[in-house]
C-alpha cells in the first residue's frame, strides 16, 4: 500500500532527556510522521468519517509529548507510535523526532531519531 497520510513539524515543548535540566526546564521537540493507511474510501466518499483524522493523531502527540516524561527520544518515539496503533488502523508507521535544542557543547541544529513499524511488528 502506498497510501500514506504526513504530518510533519508538529512542534511542542517537553521535558525528556539525561540531564535534569531538561527534565525540569524542557526544550523544543519536533515530530514528523507518515501513516500507511487505506484511505481509497475517503477519496470516493470526501467524508472525515472514511478517513483517518490526522486531527487526533496531532492531538496524541501533543499530549504524550508534553505531558509525559522520557530520558530517550528513542522511548518517545516508541510511546507515540504504540498510542497510534492503539487507537488507529494503520498498516505501517514512520516518525521522526528531532530535539531541537540538544544539550551538548557547541553549535548543533538538532539531534533525532527515525523509527518505522508495521502493525505486526508495533510492540516497541
Amino acid at each position: 500500500m502506498s497510501e500514506k497520510i504526513l504530518l510533519s513539524g508538529v512542534r511542542f515543548h517537553g521535558y525528556h532527556g539525561l540531564t535534569r535540566m531538561e527534565r525540569e526546564v524542557g526544550g523544543r521537540y519536533s515530530i514528523d510522521l507518515e501513516l500507511t493507511y487505506d484511505y481509497s474510501k475517503a477519496i470516493a466518499s470526501d467524508r472525515i468519517a472514511d478517513t483517518l483524522d490526522y486531527r487526533k493523531v496531532h492531538k496524541i502527540v501533543q499530549e504524550i509529548g508534553r505531558e509525559e516524561s522520557f530520558q530517550l527520544i528513542e522511548a518517545l518515539a516508541g510511546r507515540i507510535v504504540a498510542a497510534i496503533f492503539e487507537q488507529f488502523p494503520v498498516e505501517e508507521i514512520f516518525i521522526r523526532v528531532r530535539k531541537e535544542t540538544p544539550v551538548l557543547d557547541g553549535i548543533v541544529e538538532s539531534v533525532g531519531v527515525e523509527l518505522r513499524r508495521r502493525r505486526q511488528q508495533s510492540s516497541t
